[in-house]
């Protein structure tokens, strides 16, 4: 089991992709492993013949542990096999227990889609849309995947689920849904993300003093702006994007605010490196924008757009979720106008970014409307200072006001 994150202690295998006797070359994906940051695909190292499988599906596995031996059709592997510990004992790491409701009411099946069977072949599909077509009780054999070598993911089943809701019958008698007089629950274990995720934000709140600084942005020069952007540049600029690029241009002037507590030492980054934060249907995963000072908006948006589809397929590469300095989140696109995040180690702040909303503004003595956004800032008081924090704020309102200043 490789080290496929810096921070990795196991992983778990969701789905065998290649089985005992296959031929394997190198570069060949063998299976999909599910780490603390993302699901990824492990590549053959060595071109042969996959003559032992030791690691079973949905099984937490230690780093460095042998779960797989691909060698000559021919090789005896009786001695390697002594080496890899038996574990019979081992128990799936997601099962789920499901509450039932059963009712009278019957649904009409779908032609397009017809109903799991006992049994699937195996599909070149990513976990995701695996999980949603058993929950949702699709098969996936009908689909036509558009991902890397005809993968299946996640935005084709929704397309084809799209394809097929007019065709779905109401059920008979009332419109209204039926009554059930029974409660009901689903307990589904942790996955390792989600069991990551809760260590890390707990360890961040309990051991790092944090506070919180708050400061409203007038945004009605960059949203004027931002068509006659989008009239030249080769891709949609969002304004998540613009804020992102004023963000690194204010650490740039504020460097004191690019630091890391490493308990011994403090660490003054001389780079700039932004972590955007993505909410998936697992949790939430920090992929990496990397020099982001010295990258235009074009850049910014291209890159935002890639890893956000990535972290979404699962596709993520370990070096694209690590390094961060400073971290952003942006909840305004879905209506919250503030909020405050945890701080996001070893990065020592974290950046919340609300909506841009029009609201009553007085502009020289009279009442006009205009574009305002809240942003908070979340500090490690350990290596940040009020003031410092301030500073950085104030420079970064300065700079979406006034977007013609990130041109310098």
């Amino acid at each position: 089991m490789p080290k496929m994150s810096d921070t990795m202690e196991e992983g778990v295998i969701t789905t065998w992709l290649k089985k005992e006797g296959d031929i394997v070359k190198a570069g060949d994906i063998l299976a999909e492993v599910e780490t603390d940051k993302a699901t990824m695909e492990l590549e053959a190292y060595e071109s042969g013949v996959l003559r032992y499988i030791g690691a079973k599906e949905q099984v937490a596995v230690p780093i460095n542990t042998v779960i797989a031996i691909i060698g000559d059709p021919d090789e005896d592997i009786t001695a390697l096999l002594k080496e890899v510990p038996n574990s019979p004992k081992q128990e799936p790491q997601n099962p789920v227990e499901t509450v039932t409701i059963t009712s009278s009411n019957s649904v009409l099946s779908t032609p397009e889609l017809s109903s799991l069977p006992a049994s699937t072949p195996r599909l070149l599909a990513s976990p995701l849309a695996k999980r949603m077509a058993q929950e949702k009780g699709y098969s996936l054999e009908n689909i036509q995947g558009t991902g890397e070598r005809g993968r299946i993911i996640k935005r084709d089943l929704e397309n084809a689920l799209v394809a097929i809701s007019p065709s779905r019958e109401r059920l008979p008698g009332s419109t209204l849904p039926p009554i059930v007089h029974q409660e009901a629950y689903e307990d589904v274990s942790i996955s390792k993300m989600r069991s990551v995720i809760a260590k890390r934000l707990t360890e961040s709140k309990l051991h790092i003093p944090h506070f919180y600084l708050t400061i409203s942005v007038a945004m009605d020069q960059a949203v004027a702006v931002r068509p006659s952007i989008n009239a030249y540049a080769s891709v949609k600029i969002s304004f998540n994007d613009i804020i992102i690029k004023a963000a690194a241009m204010a650490i740039r002037q504020h460097p004191a605010i690019n630091v890391a507590w490493l308990q011994d030492k403090i660490r003054y980054n001389k780079h700039i490196h932004i972590g955007v934060a993505v909410a998936v249907d697992e949790g939430l995963v920090v992929p990496v924008l990397h020099f982001v000072d010295n990258k235009s908006l074009a850049h910014i948006a291209a890159e935002v757009k890639k890893l956000s589809q990535k972290a979404h397929n699962q596709q993520l590469r370990p070096k694209e979720l690590e390094g961060s300095t400073f971290t952003l989140s942006n909840l305004g696109m879905l209506g919250i106008e503030s909020f405050t995040a945890i701080v996001n180690p070893p990065a020592a702040c974290i950046l919340a970014i609300g909506e841009i909303k029009q609201t009553p503004i007085i502009k020289n003595g009279v009442v006009a409307p205009g574009y305002t956004m809240k942003a908070t800032l979340s500090c490690d008081h350990r290596v940040v200072d009020g003031a410092v924090g301030a500073s950085f704020l104030q420079t970064f309102k300065e700079l979406l006001e006034d977007p013609n200043k990130m041109l310098v």
